[in-house]
């Protein structure tokens, strides 16, 4: 049986991550995103779960870190400049392998920015926020029901890979408020546990597969987290061949499961000539700009990345192939353009239109600009 709800965003992100299992939430209010903090304050104690707020973003990211370790599925919540705060501990979550899941609820910056409006300028730190090689899995959604379902998916990718995952929103979804649908059974992923005994668990040992099974602290088995370079023990260790043998298993773990990570949304791709590339709220616009143009005759069709990261490299290159131009509209001034560019130009034309003034791109200007490109 399915139940039917109306809610906001930010509330079915709660609500989906207590239904994942997440039984610890850390974090420092900011808008858009407080009312996950709120909504996790009210439902964690019925679960027998942990809330804390935190002094600040980054002592709220080595929380939900430690927590993870001692096996609990723990979440944080923020916004763009508590997101920057994040990204040390980001990074270190990422080399220590540590499943963790991130929301960040984008408003408008640099720095303090736009607090109460929407905006998506962090597609590209959540990318390379951090310095060195990694790969990061990010998921952005374009609806409450969207919402509800990828945090529920992040949960169980951040556990299957051992990774962090970012669910990046912005702040229309996360704000508003829809009437979804919440099945009665949904997949739940839970971490690999080592099977062997204590003396032969090693947190880092890929000999078996790219993501080893992770103890958790407390249960007999001890073993060392660090930031830096290490062995299959979690020791620092800067031999080149082991360095370059872990760092590529991080690497592999997400690149080589690329096809069961990446997910897109084709609308009305099947015949059409032209394509807007859009995500998140911008792309609810977009596609109603899409149906606006089929009245008009001009066929058209939206490719909507639902995974940000790894991107949908294969997706845009078969996109190219097929048509005359790929619109890139986007709510910043230039970000994940230069991704499809780097995909379709050699197949297709692609032109970019966008701004970051704190208001929605609605439908009538992306079918303007369309319409000045191609006639």
């Amino acid at each position: 049986m399915v139940e039917r709800k109306l809610i906001s965003g930010n509330y079915a992100i709660a609500e989906a991550a207590i239904r994942a299992g997440c039984r610890f939430f850390a974090g420092y209010p900011i808008t858009p995103s407080s009312e996950i903090a709120e909504r996790m304050a009210e439902l964690l104690p019925k679960y027998d779960g942990i809330f804390i707020q935190m002094e600040d973003e980054i002592a709220s990211m080595g929380a939900v870190i430690g927590a993870s370790l001692t096996g609990a599925k723990a979440l944080t919540a923020t916004s763009g400049p508590g997101f920057s705060l994040k990204q040390e501990n980001l990074g270190f979550a990422i080399m220590g392998e540590i499943p963790v899941v991130v929301v960040n609820v984008q408003r408008g910056g640099p720095s303090t920015g736009l607090p109460t409006f929407p905006g998506q300028q962090d597609l590209m730190q959540t990318r390379w926020g951090r310095h060195g090689d990694q790969e990061l899995i990010v998921f952005t959604p374009d609806s409450v029901q969207e919402a509800y379902e990828l945090t529920i998916r992040s949960f169980n990718l951040a556990e299957k890979y051992r990774t962090p995952v970012v669910l990046l929103g912005d702040e229309v979804v996360s704000q508003m408020k829809e009437q979804i649908e919440i099945p009665e059974e949904v997949e739940i992923i839970d971490r690999e546990f080592p099977t062997v005994a204590p003396e032969e668990y090693y947190p880092f040992d890929g000999s078996k597969g790219l993501v080893p099974p992770l103890a958790p602290y407390g249960k007999g088995y001890r073993f060392h987290i660090t930031g830096l370079t290490h062995d299959k023990t979690g020791f620092p260790t800067s031999d080149p061949k082991i360095v370059r043998k872990q760092l590529e298993r991080k690497l592999n773990k997400i690149r080589k499961n690329r096809d069961d990570i990446v997910e897109v949304e084709e609308f009305l791709l099947d015949n059409a000539e032209y394509a807007i590339f859009a995500l998140g709220s911008v792309a609810r616009a977009a596609k109603q700009a899409v149906i606006d143009l089929r009245e008009e005759r001009i066929p058209i069709g939206l490719l909507r990345p639902i995974t940000l990261w790894p991107f949908c490299d294969k997706e845009v290159t078969n996109l190219a192939k097929k048509v005359k131009n790929i619109f890139v509209v986007e709510m910043n001034y230039g970000q994940i353009v230069g991704e499809v560019e780097r995909f379709a130009k050699r197949y297709t034309d692609v032109d970019w239109f966008g701004r970051a003034d704190g208001r929605l791109i609605p439908p009538r200007e992306i079918k303007s600009f369309i319409k000045e490109k191609i006639q």
